[in-house]
């Protein structure tokens, strides 16, 4: 665990209509879900509040690029909604290919027996625990922190 750098991270699964929040322990051992939070102009409030009680080290954001790993509209939409989340609270965002999180959330749920229907409130929460807990195994393995941090320049873009 050479590299792991010790603190709190908040995963951020950030959706059209809701965001996933989950959070990891300091050692970084397990992410756990937090709550999904509505998406509207009240969504980065509510993750400065969470902020102020998990007192993260950083923001890990989901970054959704295609396949191929090009942007769409809804990476747009994640760096925005990450470069102003950075601006708001003053605490670093990286962001962090999540390709495959929601993906590995919804069979997570479908193997554990639920439906798509019953899983909607929750499936951003697992999503957001994915690619956080994909984020704190990458540093640990690499001694790295995973993604790329969100630079000044694009906080005021």
């Amino acid at each position: 665990m050479s590299g792991f750098r010790r603190g709190v991270r908040l995963g951020i699964d950030v959706g059209r209509a809701r965001v996933g929040v989950a959070r990891c322990d300091p050692d970084g051992m397990l992410a756990v879900p937090v709550e999904t939070v509505p998406r509207d102009e009240a969504s980065i409030d509510r993750l400065v509040q969470l902020a102020g009680e998990y007192e993260p080290l950083e923001f890990v954001v989901g970054l959704p690029v295609n396949m191929r790993g090009a942007d769409t509209p809804s990476t747009t939409d994640a760096r925005e909604f990450a470069a102003a989340l950075q601006l708001r609270s003053g605490i670093v965002v990286r962001l962090v290919d999540e390709r495959l999180s929601t993906v590995s959330a919804h069979a997570a749920l479908r193997s554990s027996g639920r439906s798509q229907k019953k899983s909607r409130s929750i499936v951003d929460q697992v999503a957001a625990v994915v690619l956080l807990q994909q984020a704190i195994d990458m540093e640990k393995s690499t001694g790295n922190p995973a993604g790329a941090a969100i630079s000044p320049d694009e906080e005021h873009a």
